[in-house]
């Protein structure tokens, strides 16, 4: 328990950061995994809406201090090629 009225106050703060943060990393995991699974689908135009969507969701992420900056882009780099891996490699055939 906290002893001071400065720790309280911290304290009441790291609930409130922690509720936000996790509203915020649970919008970003959905946003992936829908569009993981419109990639999965094989449909590019819902894939490139839904790859852009998520990317959108990650680079919030970033601004508002949730995740690393470099970890929003190495997120969004890797679900971009499998984006284009996945999408590209029938119309190549």
């Amino acid at each position: 328990m906290a002893n001071t009225k400065s720790a309280v106050k911290r304290n009441r703060q790291a609930i409130k950061r922690n509720a936000r943060n996790s509203a915020v990393k649970t919008g970003v995991k959905l946003a992936i995994k829908a569009a993981r699974a419109a990639i999965a689908a094989g449909d590019p135009a819902k894939a490139k809406i839904a790859v852009s969507a998520a990317s959108a969701a990650l680079d919030k992420a970033a601004t508002k201090g949730v995740l690393h900056s470099k970890n929003a882009s190495r997120r969004i780099g890797r679900l971009a090629h499998e984006a284009s891996k996945k999408l590209a490699a029938p119309a190549a055939k």
